[in-house]
């Protein structure tokens, strides 16, 4: 059965942090990288990687600060979590992928699709804005964020990255998630640039996710030419988590679509 374990994985060192990446499911498949949300990491997505995984090469990335990649010492950033991925693209020596990218993980790969550094084939977006505008009300939401709220209110998720992670400093991690959350400079959301993504597009939102409005989903939608919108009830911001049952008929449609 094709899930991430963190046991059968490898590092790629890239701007001072230590990347971990793990491939999973058909070796000889086309690639399928998958990017977690924020203090999650790539054990986030084994609901749906079984069966992803018998038609692709699935290849799971932590980013930086997360499961069992290293921060480093640069500022967190979506341009960074980007380029960490552009890193390991390149060690693996793909050409092309495909990527299904959840909450920050989605944000960096539209950054990534748009910036045409690597070729992407498909994108899915699972809960992620595109833009973050200045009234939007997620922002009071994030810069509300505590480590010791997040503790509370997600227990697993911490209990989690302490075991997984080489260097556990939860208070530090939860620092530089707000700071690129809230970041509204050029290295933060892709904004406009997401109209340069040539890539196909299936942009996924849970019909009750208290973070991704369903105007941003639509707009970004808009913005792409020839883009799918899946907005599914019953689902929260982890769309493949609630009810990938759900969700995996349409990724499989959209995936093997030629």
């Amino acid at each position: 059965m094709a899930t991430f374990n963190h046991q059968d994985g490898h590092h790629v060192e890239t701007d001072g942090a230590r990347i971990y990446y793990e491939e999973q499911g058909d070796r000889h498949g086309p690639a399928l990288v998958f990017l977690h949300g924020g203090f999650g990491d790539i054990e986030t997505f084994n609901a749906i990687t079984p069966q992803l995984g018998k038609r692709w090469r699935l290849i799971g990335i932590d980013s930086r600060g997360q499961g069992k990649s290293t921060l480093g010492g640069a500022a967190l950033s979506y341009k960074r979590l980007q380029q960490d991925v552009e890193a390991v693209i390149r060690h693996l020596g793909l050409d092309r992928v495909s990527i299904i990218g959840h909450s920050d993980g989605g944000i960096a790969a539209l950054r990534l699709a748009a910036s045409r550094t690597v070729g992407v084939d498909k994108l899915v977006t699972i809960g992620a804005h595109w833009a973050l505008g200045a009234d939007d009300p997620t922002r009071d939401m994030y810069a509300g964020i505590t480590a010791e709220i997040w503790r509370e209110m997600f227990p697993h998720s911490y209990d989690s990255y302490q075991k997984l992670n080489p260097e556990p400093d939860f208070e530090r991690l939860t620092a530089a998630l707000q700071s690129l959350w809230l970041d509204s400079g050029e290295d933060g959301y892709p904004n406009e640039a997401v109209r340069d993504i040539t890539a196909a597009l299936l942009v996924v939102r849970g019909d009750e996710d208290p973070l991704v409005s369903r105007a941003n989903a639509v707009e970004l939608a808009d913005r792409v030419p020839g883009a799918k919108l899946l907005n599914i009830p019953f689902a929260d911001h982890s769309t493949h988590e609630d009810q990938p049952g759900w969700l995996l008929p349409v990724l499989d449609a959209f995936l093997h679509d030629r």
